[in-house]
């Protein structure tokens, strides 16, 4: 017997009892130190670092630019679905890296027989001005003026040409200035953008006052070596997904999340040759998966990571309709011990309702969460909010849900060309959780102090513990679940993010 109070994890999972997160308790650590000396920096995969290890599911009501934005500027990274278009993937992805960069290399230009027109179409759908105008309104031709929002914001003639509204006493960088350099020429200048052009004067590049804002504000940011945020995107299985895979590429994605309910296929194992020798700039997660067996298999094609969950999310019924699965912290602990022996970070897919959750899921081994109810709901959530008896909701649906699988979906399923289709998840609604800059420092903050409890100052750290059995867990019985969170009260108000 132990002489240290508690389990190991290795004496609890791997017994002939499955567990969820909610089944066990962590024994609490040794503190010295502040939450703010906490470190979640993780690892998404053999390439890609993250300062937080949050991963949004490539779920239709969860992830598309505007999430995948808002997860990458506080240190995560958001998965856009592929329920849409090969165009309106690669699109969404662009979006992404076009937010926020050093050097933006393909800006949007026109040319000064554009209308002012022109530009409300560019701002309404990219959500930005400061447009530079050009001899024939392409990139790498004579740079003649710049639109910015006080040039048009009080013309009521929006069919009036650019050129008689564009500013012509430009300030302007040269081709070779660094980073460093154009940061100081726009720090000083007080100017919203400024041009990069070549010795011809053509323009070859822009930079963006709003992005050295953003860079001050958001220092967790995930971003490639170029600047721009990082993101990736789902493909399947499917022979024509390789086409969907070259726009991804071109639209500059960082990941790809190969996306099946059961990852244990050949089909998944061919995909995964072929962007590793095809794209071999781009990562790949394999998944999901639960046993060790199915890791094998996915690590030996060349998988960059992997995503662990088969049944555990909120709107999944896959256990229960195909009688297949694993509860999701045995899954995480066993996936996690074995890919670990091949260097190969596990990303915990489904279960997690709370911080707790997270902070179980990293314990058992993950490198970071991957999660759609937690982040359906927010304002960055596709989809519009509605009310129902007074409360203000926002759809969510299972990507195996019938309406889900009619839209695309069944790809994850193996089921597109089924004439049945057998649903394995549900479509309902979530509650408002507000804004992505709301909640997801109270996410890092909360994470923080559970770090705090357990006694470690890293997500390695936490690893090591694990490993060594330094860190004590124990099974919690249904009353000790019960007496774990409020009860016998007569009324109570949950905090705004429970």
């Amino acid at each position: 017997m132990s002489s240290k109070d508690g389990f190991s994890a290795e004496e609890i999972f791997t017994r002939q009892t499955g567990y969820a997160y909610n089944d066990f308790i962590i024994l609490p650590g040794y503190i010295d130190y502040t939450p703010d000396e906490v470190s979640l920096d993780t690892t998404l995969t053999h390439n890609i670092k993250l300062k937080s290890p949050f991963v949004s599911s490539p779920m239709d009501t969860v992830t598309e630019a505007e999430m995948a934005i808002g997860l990458a500027l506080w240190g995560g990274i958001g998965i856009i679905h592929y329920n849409n278009t090969i165009e309106k993937q690669a699109e969404e992805v662009r979006r992404v890296k076009r937010y926020e960069n050093g050097f933006i290399n393909k800006p949007k230009v026109l040319s000064p027989q554009h209308r002012i027109s022109d530009i409300d179409i560019i701002k309404a759908k990219y959500n930005f001005s400061g447009i530079p105008i050009t001899e024939d309104g392409k990139l790498n031709s004579r740079l003649v003026g710049i639109v910015s929002n006080r040039d048009i914001d009080f013309e009521h003639d929006r069919s009036k040409p650019l050129a008689e509204v564009m500013t012509t006493d430009l300030l302007v960088a040269h081709e070779g200035i660094t980073l460093n350099e154009a940061n100081k020429v726009l720090k000083t200048s007080k100017k919203g953008k400024l041009p990069i052009v070549d010795d011809k004067g053509r323009l070859v590049a822009l930079m963006s006052r709003s992005d050295l804002l953003k860079n001050r504000e958001y220092p967790l940011a995930s971003k490639d070596d170029k600047k721009q945020l990082r993101v990736g995107a789902a493909i399947s299985t499917k022979n024509e997904d390789r086409e969907r895979l070259e726009a991804l590429y071109e639209a500059g994605v960082d990941v790809v999340v190969i996306d099946s309910a059961q990852g244990n296929s050949i089909y998944q194992v061919e995909m995964i040759k072929f962007v590793k020798s095809k794209y071999p700039e781009i990562d790949v997660i394999g998944g999901n998966v639960v046993t060790e067996e199915q890791c094998a298999n996915l690590i030996k094609a060349g998988v960059d990571a992997l995503r662990i969950g088969m049944g555990p999310g909120s709107i999944c019924t896959t256990q229960t309709t195909m009688a297949v699965g694993r509860p999701q912290a045995t899954a995480v602990f066993r996936t996690a011990r074995f890919a670990a022996k091949h260097n190969i970070p596990v990303i915990a897919d489904g279960g997690i309702a709370n911080i707790g959750h997270i902070s179980k899921a990293l314990a058992l081994g993950a490198s970071a969460a991957m999660m759609g109810s937690m982040f359906a709901g927010t304002n960055e959530a596709p989809g519009d909010y509605f009310y129902e008896n007074g409360v203000r909701l926002k759809r969510y649906r299972g990507m195996g849900s019938k309406e889900a699988m009619e839209a695309g979906g069944n790809n994850r399923y193996f089921a597109e060309d089924a004439k049945i289709i057998v649903a394995q998840g549900v479509s309902g609604a979530v509650m408002d959780k507000g804004s992505l800059n709301d909640y997801l420092p109270y996410l890092i903050q909360g994470l923080k102090h559970s770090f705090q409890d357990m006694g470690v100052r890293s997500v390695k750290a936490l690893h090591d513990s694990l490993r060594s059995g330094e860190l004590r867990f124990e099974i919690r019985s249904a009353m000790a679940q019960r007496e774990g969170h409020v009860h016998d009260m007569y009324s109570y108000k949950e905090p705004q993010f429970m």
